[in-house]
């Protein structure tokens, strides 16, 4: 007689099961709405109105450009983002209340002076409910945000229990050769089971790097820990401490600062300033090279109003420790080597997104078996 002992195997198997039986329908529905967000961007700029550009050689100066955009009375201009394209338009951020948080967009053709509102279309109200179904599952934000930390901690016990039971039990390359693919000519039970396991083999890597960078939004605590563990703050928003000249002698003109920001980091790439205000009183530009190895990597440089250099921040030159605070988002949403990766983290999230379905299926299979045995 056999004697049927719990084995190492089986608890991973239960702990697999059970987890994934639990959490499947909150797994799936944040892994949906993420697999449409890998994209949300290029949705957005798909359903965007367009401002059509012709380039003449009369360009204007920034300067001219946001005279245009407040004698519009669309309100006041608190930055501007410059594209490396000259053929594409400036969009100018404007306030009509300085207690807003956003504010608007305009798209101005740096030509003519033409100006364009940026409307929300219906793709932007559709990705906003993706968003919040993604973060919070359509519920409060306070009730939603714990709800997916924890599902988003199952996955990952789900993910490192699953490459525990993809290894095969005798160690032979003869049997790892089947978790590598998908046996297409069997029955349909077969191939379910090789497009859970298979699949999730190799969507493996890729769900581990967005659960671990998620959790950040999730829980301020893991947040706080992990920004202990690699010695940096995550998601740090505080600006530099700079030492501000109080002359108001040979203030100099926003594209004066400009020229200057861009001798100084000296590539092509899109350019964005945000203007002085009375919290920042001098430029903030942010430039972002269009030959470096991520389009998410930019470079930062201060200048006074009075045209000084208060400092400049390459991200190249950073410390490895805050390179990677600063890359948790674009590790997350997958923008970090631009469409590559982008292409890459929307079929992981889609082989994601089916496996709750295929596991279900599994294990309905296996009760269906084990009826018939008795």
């Amino acid at each position: 007689m056999k004697k049927n002992t719990y084995t190492f195997r089986k608890l991973i198997n239960d702990i697999h099961l059970w987890l994934g039986i639990g959490s499947g329908i909150i797994i799936f529905l944040v892994c949906f709405s993420g697999t449409i967000l890998a994209f949300e961007h290029e949705i957005k700029d798909l359903f965007s109105n367009k401002l059509q550009i012709e380039k003449t050689e009369n360009k204007k100066s920034v300067t001219e450009l946001i005279k245009i955009v407040k004698n519009s009375n669309k309100g006041f201009v608190t930055g501007l983002s410059i594209p490396n394209n000259s053929n594409e338009a400036y969009t100018f951020s404007v306030k009509k209340d300085p207690k807003e948080r956003r504010g608007s967009s305009v798209l101005v053709n740096p030509y003519s002076g033409e100006i364009q509102t940026v409307k929300k279309t219906s793709a932007d109200a559709f990705l906003l409910s993706m968003f919040k179904l993604h973060r919070w599952l359509l519920l409060d934000m306070k009730i939603g945000r714990p709800i997916v930390g924890v599902a988003t901690i199952i996955f990952l016990i789900l993910s490192i229990s699953g490459i525990i039971l993809w290894f095969p039990r005798k160690l032979k390359w003869k049997n790892f050769k089947h978790g590598f693919k998908i046996k297409t000519n069997a029955n349909w039970k077969r191939i379910n089971h090789d497009l859970h396991n298979t699949l999730g083999f190799y969507a493996c890597i890729f769900i581990v790097i967005m659960g671990i960078t998620g959790l950040c939004w999730s829980f301020e605590g893991y947040r706080n820990g992990l920004s202990s563990l690699i010695g940096t703050k995550i998601f740090n928003r505080s600006s530099p401490e700079l030492t501000i000249s109080n002359s108001n002698k040979n203030i100099i003109s926003i594209d004066e600062a400009i020229q200057t920001a861009n001798n100084t980091l000296n590539y092509n790439g899109k350019l964005s300033v945000s203007l002085p205000n009375k919290r920042n009183n001098y430029y903030s530009f942010r430039k972002t090279d269009e030959n470096n190895w991520s389009p998410v990597t930019t470079d930062k440089i201060y200048i006074d109003q009075t045209g000084a250099v208060l400092a400049v921040d390459i991200f190249n030159k950073k410390p490895l420790n805050v390179k990677i605070a600063s890359l948790i988002k674009p590790l997350h949403t997958g923008e970090i080597y631009g469409t590559l990766s982008k292409v890459l983290y929307f079929l992981a999230c889609l082989i994601a997104t089916s496996l709750p379905v295929t596991g279900t299926i599994i294990w309905i299979n296996k009760l269906k078996k084990k009826k018939k045995k008795k």
